[in-house]
Protein backbone atom coordinates (compact mmCIF):
# COMPACT_ATOMS: atom_id res chain seq x y z
CA UNK A 1 0.00 0.00 0.00
CA UNK A 2 1.52 3.37 -1.04
CA UNK A 3 1.58 5.49 2.50
CA UNK A 4 1.52 9.74 1.56
CA UNK A 5 3.81 12.36 3.36
CA UNK A 6 2.61 14.26 5.01
CA UNK A 7 3.84 17.93 5.86
CA UNK A 8 0.84 19.30 8.16
CA UNK A 9 -0.09 17.02 11.40
CA UNK A 10 -3.95 15.90 12.26
CA UNK A 11 -4.26 18.62 14.67
CA UNK A 12 -2.84 21.41 11.96
CA UNK A 13 -5.31 20.10 9.03
CA UNK A 14 -8.44 20.70 11.74
CA UNK A 15 -6.75 23.86 12.13
CA UNK A 16 -6.77 24.45 8.54
CA UNK A 17 -10.28 23.97 7.92
CA UNK A 18 -11.45 25.99 11.17
CA UNK A 19 -9.65 29.16 10.10
CA UNK A 20 -11.32 28.86 6.55
CA UNK A 21 -14.35 29.06 7.87
CA UNK A 22 -13.65 31.59 9.87
CA UNK A 23 -12.59 33.76 6.85
CA UNK A 24 -15.25 32.24 5.01
CA UNK A 25 -17.89 33.56 7.80
CA UNK A 26 -16.24 36.53 8.88
CA UNK A 27 -14.16 38.17 6.05
CA UNK A 28 -16.32 36.38 3.46
CA UNK A 29 -15.49 37.05 -0.53
CA UNK A 30 -16.23 39.88 -2.81
CA UNK A 31 -18.76 37.78 -5.42
CA UNK A 32 -18.67 40.17 -8.97
CA UNK A 33 -21.19 37.36 -10.76
CA UNK A 34 -24.99 38.29 -9.50
CA UNK A 35 -26.47 35.15 -10.04
CA UNK A 36 -23.66 33.73 -8.12
CA UNK A 37 -25.02 35.99 -5.23
CA UNK A 38 -28.80 35.16 -5.78
CA UNK A 39 -27.67 31.10 -5.36
CA UNK A 40 -25.63 31.55 -2.25
CA UNK A 41 -28.49 34.14 -1.24
CA UNK A 42 -30.99 30.91 -1.75
CA UNK A 43 -29.12 28.64 -0.01
CA UNK A 44 -28.29 30.21 3.30
CA UNK A 45 -25.16 32.88 2.78
CA UNK A 46 -25.15 36.36 3.75
CA UNK A 47 -25.27 38.58 0.60
CA UNK A 48 -24.36 42.64 0.56
CA UNK A 49 -25.92 44.08 -3.14
CA UNK A 50 -24.24 47.00 -2.67
CA UNK A 51 -20.74 45.34 -1.93
CA UNK A 52 -21.45 42.47 -3.64
CA UNK A 53 -19.80 40.97 -0.43
CA UNK A 54 -21.10 37.31 0.20
CA UNK A 55 -20.21 35.82 4.22
CA UNK A 56 -20.47 31.63 4.41
CA UNK A 57 -22.05 30.88 7.92
CA UNK A 58 -20.23 27.57 9.12
CA UNK A 59 -23.33 25.41 9.00
CA UNK A 60 -23.91 26.35 5.28
CA UNK A 61 -20.37 25.19 4.48
CA UNK A 62 -20.60 22.23 6.37
CA UNK A 63 -23.94 21.16 4.98
CA UNK A 64 -22.83 21.43 1.32
CA UNK A 65 -19.42 19.88 1.86
CA UNK A 66 -21.08 16.63 2.81
CA UNK A 67 -22.13 16.55 -0.94
CA UNK A 68 -18.88 16.46 -2.11
CA UNK A 69 -18.09 13.27 -4.16
CA UNK A 70 -15.12 11.19 -3.84
CA UNK A 71 -14.25 10.86 -7.49
CA UNK A 72 -14.00 12.68 -10.91
CA UNK A 73 -13.94 10.61 -14.29
CA UNK A 74 -11.87 12.07 -17.65
CA UNK A 75 -13.63 10.56 -20.45
CA UNK A 76 -12.06 10.19 -23.78
CA UNK A 77 -12.74 9.62 -27.47
CA UNK A 78 -12.10 6.15 -27.07
CA UNK A 79 -13.57 4.76 -23.90
CA UNK A 80 -9.87 2.75 -23.52
CA UNK A 81 -8.48 6.11 -22.61
CA UNK A 82 -11.09 6.82 -19.30
CA UNK A 83 -9.14 7.88 -16.29
CA UNK A 84 -11.15 7.67 -12.68
CA UNK A 85 -9.64 10.20 -10.11
CA UNK A 86 -8.39 8.83 -7.55
CA UNK A 87 -8.17 5.11 -8.82
CA UNK A 88 -6.10 5.39 -11.52
CA UNK A 89 -3.62 8.38 -10.05
CA UNK A 90 -1.67 9.47 -11.05
CA UNK A 91 -2.94 11.03 -14.01
CA UNK A 92 -0.95 12.97 -15.71
CA UNK A 93 -2.37 16.27 -17.96
CA UNK A 94 -0.24 18.69 -19.84
CA UNK A 95 -0.27 22.02 -18.70
CA UNK A 96 -1.93 24.15 -21.08
CA UNK A 97 -2.46 27.66 -22.76
CA UNK A 98 0.58 28.84 -23.07
CA UNK A 99 0.88 31.79 -25.73
CA UNK A 100 3.80 31.01 -27.57
CA UNK A 101 5.88 27.80 -29.22
CA UNK A 102 9.68 27.05 -29.49
CA UNK A 103 10.10 26.39 -33.09
CA UNK A 104 11.38 23.34 -33.37
CA UNK A 105 13.40 24.46 -36.06
CA UNK A 106 14.78 27.88 -35.59
CA UNK A 107 14.50 27.33 -31.82
CA UNK A 108 13.27 30.17 -32.21
CA UNK A 109 9.90 31.34 -29.59
CA UNK A 110 6.91 32.95 -31.71
CA UNK A 111 3.54 32.36 -31.62
CA UNK A 112 1.57 29.28 -31.36
CA UNK A 113 -1.05 28.43 -33.63
CA UNK A 114 -3.69 25.38 -34.57
CA UNK A 115 -1.30 23.23 -36.96
CA UNK A 116 0.86 23.70 -33.79
CA UNK A 117 -1.69 22.26 -31.61
CA UNK A 118 -2.63 19.12 -33.95
CA UNK A 119 0.99 18.24 -33.78
CA UNK A 120 0.83 18.55 -30.24
CA UNK A 121 -2.51 16.78 -30.07
CA UNK A 122 -1.09 13.64 -31.68
CA UNK A 123 2.58 13.72 -29.94
CA UNK A 124 0.33 13.63 -26.67
CA UNK A 125 -2.30 10.96 -27.57
CA UNK A 126 1.57 8.91 -28.64
CA UNK A 127 3.60 9.07 -25.67
CA UNK A 128 2.15 6.84 -22.90
CA UNK A 129 3.06 8.70 -19.75
CA UNK A 130 0.61 11.39 -20.50
CA UNK A 131 -3.33 10.08 -19.66
CA UNK A 132 -5.28 13.93 -20.81
CA UNK A 133 -4.65 16.18 -23.27
CA UNK A 134 -5.35 20.12 -21.80
CA UNK A 135 -4.41 21.90 -25.04
CA UNK A 136 -0.67 23.25 -24.48
CA UNK A 137 -0.46 26.35 -26.56
CA UNK A 138 -3.16 29.16 -27.50
CA UNK A 139 -3.71 29.54 -31.55
CA UNK A 140 -2.61 32.82 -33.36
CA UNK A 141 -4.46 31.74 -36.64
CA UNK A 142 -7.80 31.67 -35.25
CA UNK A 143 -10.73 32.98 -37.58
CA UNK A 144 -13.12 35.54 -35.88
CA UNK A 145 -15.51 33.57 -33.42
CA UNK A 146 -13.35 30.40 -32.81
CA UNK A 147 -10.83 31.63 -30.62
CA UNK A 148 -11.45 28.05 -28.32
CA UNK A 149 -12.72 26.02 -31.49
CA UNK A 150 -9.69 26.55 -32.98
CA UNK A 151 -7.83 24.94 -30.15
CA UNK A 152 -10.54 22.26 -29.14
CA UNK A 153 -10.94 21.24 -32.85
CA UNK A 154 -7.13 19.95 -33.67
CA UNK A 155 -7.51 18.42 -30.19
CA UNK A 156 -10.30 16.53 -30.47
CA UNK A 157 -9.21 15.52 -33.78
CA UNK A 158 -5.51 14.05 -33.32
CA UNK A 159 -6.28 12.65 -29.57
CA UNK A 160 -8.10 9.72 -28.49
CA UNK A 161 -7.49 10.35 -24.93
CA UNK A 162 -9.48 12.67 -22.94
CA UNK A 163 -8.88 16.67 -23.54
CA UNK A 164 -9.80 19.57 -21.57
CA UNK A 165 -11.07 22.97 -22.45
CA UNK A 166 -11.82 26.23 -21.31
CA UNK A 167 -14.75 28.56 -23.00
CA UNK A 168 -14.83 32.52 -23.12
CA UNK A 169 -18.21 32.98 -22.46
CA UNK A 170 -21.61 31.52 -22.39
CA UNK A 171 -22.10 31.68 -26.09
CA UNK A 172 -18.71 30.66 -26.72
CA UNK A 173 -19.46 27.62 -24.40
CA UNK A 174 -22.45 26.48 -26.13
CA UNK A 175 -20.45 26.70 -29.43
CA UNK A 176 -17.92 24.27 -27.68
CA UNK A 177 -21.09 21.69 -26.57
CA UNK A 178 -22.20 22.05 -29.98
CA UNK A 179 -18.79 20.67 -31.61
CA UNK A 180 -18.82 18.20 -29.02
CA UNK A 181 -22.41 16.92 -30.02
CA UNK A 182 -21.53 17.00 -34.05
CA UNK A 183 -18.39 14.91 -33.03
CA UNK A 184 -20.67 12.31 -30.82
CA UNK A 185 -23.49 12.16 -33.47
CA UNK A 186 -25.82 13.91 -31.67
CA UNK A 187 -26.58 15.69 -28.26
CA UNK A 188 -28.21 13.22 -26.44
CA UNK A 189 -24.82 10.40 -27.11
CA UNK A 190 -22.48 13.60 -26.40
CA UNK A 191 -25.21 13.73 -22.80
CA UNK A 192 -24.26 9.89 -22.09
CA UNK A 193 -20.57 9.98 -22.89
CA UNK A 194 -19.15 13.75 -22.66
CA UNK A 195 -15.52 13.34 -23.96
CA UNK A 196 -14.83 17.28 -23.71
CA UNK A 197 -13.97 18.40 -19.59
CA UNK A 198 -14.10 21.40 -19.01
CA UNK A 199 -11.72 23.70 -16.77
CA UNK A 200 -12.11 27.44 -15.05
CA UNK A 201 -10.35 29.46 -12.41
CA UNK A 202 -13.98 31.45 -10.66
CA UNK A 203 -12.27 32.49 -7.76
CA UNK A 204 -9.26 34.65 -8.16
CA UNK A 205 -7.03 35.44 -5.82
CA UNK A 206 -7.49 36.85 -2.93
CA UNK A 207 -11.08 36.17 -2.15
CA UNK A 208 -12.63 37.45 -5.45
CA UNK A 209 -15.02 35.41 -7.44
CA UNK A 210 -15.10 36.82 -11.23
CA UNK A 211 -18.18 37.49 -13.79
CA UNK A 212 -17.32 34.95 -16.63
CA UNK A 213 -15.26 31.59 -15.12
CA UNK A 214 -18.19 31.37 -12.57
CA UNK A 215 -21.05 31.87 -14.86
CA UNK A 216 -19.46 29.09 -16.77
CA UNK A 217 -18.97 27.07 -13.52
CA UNK A 218 -22.34 27.10 -13.00
CA UNK A 219 -23.39 26.39 -16.60
CA UNK A 220 -21.74 23.06 -16.91
CA UNK A 221 -22.33 22.17 -13.30
CA UNK A 222 -26.26 22.51 -13.96
CA UNK A 223 -25.92 20.64 -17.18
CA UNK A 224 -24.22 17.63 -15.31
CA UNK A 225 -21.31 17.64 -17.42
CA UNK A 226 -17.54 17.40 -16.76
CA UNK A 227 -16.32 20.49 -15.07
CA UNK A 228 -13.80 21.79 -11.94
CA UNK A 229 -11.85 24.94 -10.39
CA UNK A 230 -8.90 25.52 -9.91
CA UNK A 231 -7.53 27.63 -6.64
CA UNK A 232 -4.36 29.98 -7.89
CA UNK A 233 -3.02 31.81 -4.35
CA UNK A 234 0.28 33.54 -5.12
CA UNK A 235 2.09 33.78 -1.64
CA UNK A 236 3.31 37.66 -1.41
CA UNK A 237 1.20 38.99 -3.67
CA UNK A 238 -2.27 37.58 -4.24
CA UNK A 239 -1.80 35.39 -0.72
CA UNK A 240 -0.05 36.21 2.19
CA UNK A 241 3.96 35.46 2.43
CA UNK A 242 3.95 32.47 4.75
CA UNK A 243 2.96 29.07 3.26
CA UNK A 244 0.13 28.50 5.92
CA UNK A 245 -1.31 31.55 5.28
CA UNK A 246 -1.61 30.80 1.22
CA UNK A 247 -2.48 27.50 2.05
CA UNK A 248 -5.69 28.40 4.26
CA UNK A 249 -6.53 31.70 1.94
CA UNK A 250 -6.33 28.65 -0.84
CA UNK A 251 -8.40 26.38 1.40
CA UNK A 252 -11.29 28.99 1.65
CA UNK A 253 -11.05 29.41 -1.96
CA UNK A 254 -11.84 25.98 -2.77
CA UNK A 255 -14.38 25.51 -0.29
CA UNK A 256 -16.29 28.39 -1.53
CA UNK A 257 -16.36 27.44 -5.21
CA UNK A 258 -16.87 23.69 -4.56
CA UNK A 259 -20.09 24.93 -1.98
CA UNK A 260 -20.99 26.95 -5.21
CA UNK A 261 -21.30 23.61 -7.54
CA UNK A 262 -22.96 21.77 -4.74
CA UNK A 263 -25.70 24.28 -4.29
CA UNK A 264 -25.94 24.21 -8.49
CA UNK A 265 -26.42 20.44 -8.68
CA UNK A 266 -25.54 18.03 -5.71
CA UNK A 267 -23.26 15.85 -6.08
CA UNK A 268 -21.63 17.42 -8.36
CA UNK A 269 -17.94 15.75 -9.07
CA UNK A 270 -15.21 18.04 -8.74
CA UNK A 271 -11.58 18.18 -7.90
CA UNK A 272 -9.45 19.83 -5.60
CA UNK A 273 -6.97 21.99 -8.15
CA UNK A 274 -4.52 24.01 -7.47
CA UNK A 275 -1.52 26.33 -8.64
CA UNK A 276 -0.19 27.71 -5.37
CA UNK A 277 3.08 29.46 -5.41
CA UNK A 278 5.32 31.83 -3.28
CA UNK A 279 6.54 34.81 -5.21
CA UNK A 280 10.27 35.63 -5.64
CA UNK A 281 9.86 38.98 -3.94
CA UNK A 282 13.08 39.97 -5.09
CA UNK A 283 11.70 40.82 -8.44
CA UNK A 284 7.94 39.61 -7.65
CA UNK A 285 8.39 37.10 -10.07
CA UNK A 286 6.15 34.51 -10.71
CA UNK A 287 7.88 31.38 -9.26
CA UNK A 288 5.84 28.34 -10.66
CA UNK A 289 9.10 26.67 -10.62
CA UNK A 290 9.43 26.86 -6.74
CA UNK A 291 9.92 24.07 -4.51
CA UNK A 292 7.61 25.75 -2.68
CA UNK A 293 4.95 25.27 -5.38
CA UNK A 294 5.58 21.24 -4.42
CA UNK A 295 5.68 21.59 -0.83
CA UNK A 296 2.07 23.74 -1.28
CA UNK A 297 0.54 20.74 -3.38
CA UNK A 298 1.80 18.08 -0.58
CA UNK A 299 0.00 20.64 2.01
CA UNK A 300 -3.16 20.61 -0.37
CA UNK A 301 -3.48 17.28 -0.67
CA UNK A 302 -4.12 16.66 2.77
CA UNK A 303 -7.11 18.86 2.86
CA UNK A 304 -8.12 17.18 -0.24
CA UNK A 305 -7.81 13.69 1.74
CA UNK A 306 -9.77 15.63 4.60
CA UNK A 307 -12.81 16.47 2.63
CA UNK A 308 -12.57 13.10 0.57
CA UNK A 309 -11.96 14.34 -2.50
CA UNK A 310 -9.53 14.02 -5.62
CA UNK A 311 -6.87 16.61 -5.76
CA UNK A 312 -3.61 17.86 -8.05
CA UNK A 313 -2.84 20.66 -10.02
CA UNK A 314 -0.25 22.90 -12.05
CA UNK A 315 2.91 21.09 -11.14
CA UNK A 316 6.21 20.51 -12.40
CA UNK A 317 6.34 23.55 -14.22
CA UNK A 318 9.55 25.39 -14.70
CA UNK A 319 10.99 29.34 -14.79
CA UNK A 320 13.68 28.29 -16.95
CA UNK A 321 13.64 29.82 -20.64
CA UNK A 322 15.24 26.61 -22.01
CA UNK A 323 14.82 22.62 -21.66
CA UNK A 324 17.96 23.04 -19.29
CA UNK A 325 18.97 21.11 -16.00
CA UNK A 326 16.73 23.96 -14.20
CA UNK A 327 14.19 22.97 -16.43
CA UNK A 328 14.52 18.92 -15.43
CA UNK A 329 15.23 19.53 -11.73
CA UNK A 330 12.28 22.08 -11.19
CA UNK A 331 9.92 19.64 -13.01
CA UNK A 332 11.42 16.43 -10.92
CA UNK A 333 11.74 17.84 -7.58
CA UNK A 334 8.05 19.37 -7.27
CA UNK A 335 6.08 16.22 -9.40
CA UNK A 336 7.65 13.81 -6.75
CA UNK A 337 6.60 15.77 -3.88
CA UNK A 338 3.02 16.00 -5.07
CA UNK A 339 3.24 12.79 -6.04
CA UNK A 340 4.48 11.67 -2.38
CA UNK A 341 2.18 14.00 -0.47
CA UNK A 342 -0.94 12.33 -2.30
CA UNK A 343 -1.43 14.79 -5.60
CA UNK A 344 -3.75 12.09 -7.82
CA UNK A 345 -3.59 14.61 -10.74
CA UNK A 346 -0.20 16.42 -12.32
CA UNK A 347 -0.79 19.01 -14.36
CA UNK A 348 2.78 19.02 -16.30
CA UNK A 349 4.25 18.86 -19.50
CA UNK A 350 6.38 20.69 -22.26
CA UNK A 351 5.93 24.01 -20.82
CA UNK A 352 8.88 26.24 -20.56
CA UNK A 353 9.10 30.55 -18.57
CA UNK A 354 6.38 30.54 -15.74
CA UNK A 355 3.52 28.41 -18.59
CA UNK A 356 4.58 31.07 -21.47
CA UNK A 357 6.14 28.61 -24.21
CA UNK A 358 5.53 24.76 -25.21
CA UNK A 359 8.70 22.63 -26.11
CA UNK A 360 8.05 19.47 -28.12
CA UNK A 361 11.16 18.22 -26.56
CA UNK A 362 10.37 19.72 -22.95
CA UNK A 363 7.12 17.52 -23.62
CA UNK A 364 8.85 14.27 -24.55
CA UNK A 365 11.22 14.22 -21.51
CA UNK A 366 8.15 15.20 -19.05
CA UNK A 367 6.59 11.77 -20.52
CA UNK A 368 9.24 10.08 -19.05
CA UNK A 369 9.40 11.75 -15.85
CA UNK A 370 5.42 11.15 -15.69
CA UNK A 371 6.49 7.18 -16.72
CA UNK A 372 9.17 7.55 -13.33
CA UNK A 373 6.14 8.90 -11.35
CA UNK A 374 3.96 6.26 -12.27
CA UNK A 375 6.63 3.75 -11.32
CA UNK A 376 6.81 5.36 -7.87
CA UNK A 377 3.35 5.07 -7.24
CA UNK A 378 3.40 1.62 -8.39
CA UNK A 379 5.64 0.56 -5.21
CA UNK A 380 7.02 -2.40 -4.61
CA UNK A 381 5.63 -5.20 -5.30
CA UNK A 382 5.94 -7.36 -2.10
CA UNK A 383 5.60 -11.13 -1.80
CA UNK A 384 6.90 -14.40 -1.08
CA UNK A 385 8.54 -14.90 -4.46
CA UNK A 386 9.73 -11.35 -5.10
CA UNK A 387 11.77 -11.63 -1.80
CA UNK A 388 13.32 -14.66 -4.13
CA UNK A 389 15.06 -16.70 -1.29
CA UNK A 390 15.04 -19.70 -3.63
CA UNK A 391 16.79 -18.02 -6.33
CA UNK A 392 19.74 -16.31 -3.41
CA UNK A 393 19.92 -20.06 -2.29
CA UNK A 394 20.57 -21.25 -6.11
CA UNK A 395 23.08 -18.50 -6.98
CA UNK A 396 25.23 -18.82 -3.89
CA UNK A 397 27.90 -16.43 -2.68
CA UNK A 398 29.41 -15.08 -5.64
CA UNK A 399 27.03 -16.35 -7.91
CA UNK A 400 25.85 -14.09 -10.55
CA UNK A 401 21.96 -13.46 -11.47
CA UNK A 402 22.20 -12.34 -15.17
CA UNK A 403 21.32 -15.21 -16.38
CA UNK A 404 18.68 -16.53 -14.34
CA UNK A 405 15.20 -17.36 -15.27
CA UNK A 406 13.91 -15.66 -12.49
CA UNK A 407 15.81 -12.55 -13.90
CA UNK A 408 14.32 -12.68 -17.14
CA UNK A 409 11.37 -12.81 -15.79
CA UNK A 410 11.08 -9.95 -13.82
CA UNK A 411 13.62 -7.68 -15.85
CA UNK A 412 10.66 -6.02 -17.93
CA UNK A 413 8.34 -5.47 -14.72
CA UNK A 414 10.52 -4.31 -12.18
CA UNK A 415 12.77 -1.49 -13.84
CA UNK A 416 11.43 1.18 -16.45
CA UNK A 417 13.41 1.47 -19.43
CA UNK A 418 13.67 5.08 -20.40
CA UNK A 419 14.07 5.96 -23.52
CA UNK A 420 15.69 9.98 -23.06
CA UNK A 421 17.64 8.97 -20.14
CA UNK A 422 21.19 7.52 -22.02
CA UNK A 423 22.96 4.47 -19.47
CA UNK A 424 25.33 3.28 -22.26
CA UNK A 425 28.99 3.75 -21.39
CA UNK A 426 30.57 7.19 -22.80
CA UNK A 427 32.46 5.34 -25.75
CA UNK A 428 29.12 4.35 -26.95
CA UNK A 429 27.19 7.26 -26.40
CA UNK A 430 29.97 9.13 -28.22
CA UNK A 431 29.79 7.03 -31.51
CA UNK A 432 25.98 7.13 -31.36
CA UNK A 433 26.24 11.52 -31.66
CA UNK A 434 26.89 12.44 -28.17
CA UNK A 435 23.34 13.76 -28.28
CA UNK A 436 22.21 15.02 -24.74
CA UNK A 437 18.75 14.69 -23.83
CA UNK A 438 17.01 17.92 -25.49
CA UNK A 439 18.33 16.60 -28.90
CA UNK A 440 17.58 13.03 -27.64
CA UNK A 441 13.99 14.01 -26.90
CA UNK A 442 13.60 16.17 -29.79
CA UNK A 443 14.39 13.15 -32.24
CA UNK A 444 12.06 11.62 -30.37
CA UNK A 445 8.49 14.20 -30.90
CA UNK A 446 10.38 14.29 -35.02
CA UNK A 447 9.42 10.29 -35.30
CA UNK A 448 6.36 10.36 -33.58
CA UNK A 449 5.14 13.11 -36.39
CA UNK A 450 6.69 11.96 -38.75
CA UNK A 451 3.90 8.84 -38.98
CA UNK A 452 0.85 9.82 -40.06
CA UNK A 453 -1.57 9.79 -37.73
CA UNK A 454 -4.98 7.19 -37.26
CA UNK A 455 -6.99 9.00 -35.24
CA UNK A 456 -8.48 12.16 -37.46
CA UNK A 457 -12.33 12.19 -38.06
CA UNK A 458 -13.87 9.87 -40.47
CA UNK A 459 -15.10 11.78 -43.76
CA UNK A 460 -18.69 11.82 -42.33
CA UNK A 461 -17.58 13.69 -38.96
CA UNK A 462 -15.69 16.26 -40.47
CA UNK A 463 -18.47 16.90 -42.87
CA UNK A 464 -20.91 17.63 -40.38
CA UNK A 465 -18.31 19.56 -38.27
CA UNK A 466 -17.92 22.04 -41.23
CA UNK A 467 -21.67 22.47 -42.39
CA UNK A 468 -22.24 24.16 -38.85
CA UNK A 469 -18.43 25.76 -38.54
CA UNK A 470 -17.60 26.66 -42.28
CA UNK A 471 -14.40 28.87 -41.18
CA UNK A 472 -12.86 25.95 -38.42
CA UNK A 473 -9.04 25.68 -39.13
CA UNK A 474 -8.28 22.32 -40.90
CA UNK A 475 -6.62 20.69 -37.76
CA UNK A 476 -4.46 18.22 -39.49
CA UNK A 477 -1.02 16.51 -38.34
CA UNK A 478 1.42 18.56 -41.34
CA UNK A 479 5.01 17.66 -41.08
CA UNK A 480 7.56 20.52 -39.80
CA UNK A 481 9.78 21.43 -43.34
CA UNK A 482 13.19 20.93 -42.06
CA UNK A 483 12.36 19.07 -39.04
Amino acid sequence: MFTYSELLTADQVERIHQASLHILAEVGLLVRNERARQIFARHGCWVDEETHLVRFPIGVVEEFRQMFPSKFIFRGRDERFDKVLPDDSPVIVTASSAPNIIDPVTGQERRATSEDIARIAYLVNELPGYDVFSVSTLAEDAPPGYFTLARLYPALKNCLKPVRSTATDLEDARRVLQLGELIAGDEKTYAQRPFITHHFCPVVSPLTMDVASTELTIFFAEKGLPVYPSIVPNGGLTAPMTMSGTLVQGNAEFLAAAVLMQMVRPQTPLIYSTLPTIADMRTGAYASGGVECGMLHMAFAQMARFYGVPCGGYIGLSNSKVNDAQAGYETGISCTAALLGGAHMLNMGGLLDALKAFDYAKAVIDDEIAQMLKRIRRGMEFNEENLALDVIAEVKPGGNFMTHKHTVKWMRKVALMPRIADREPREVWEKRGALDAFQRAKQRAAEVLSKPTPVSFPPEIEARIRSVFPEMVHGEVIPVEGW
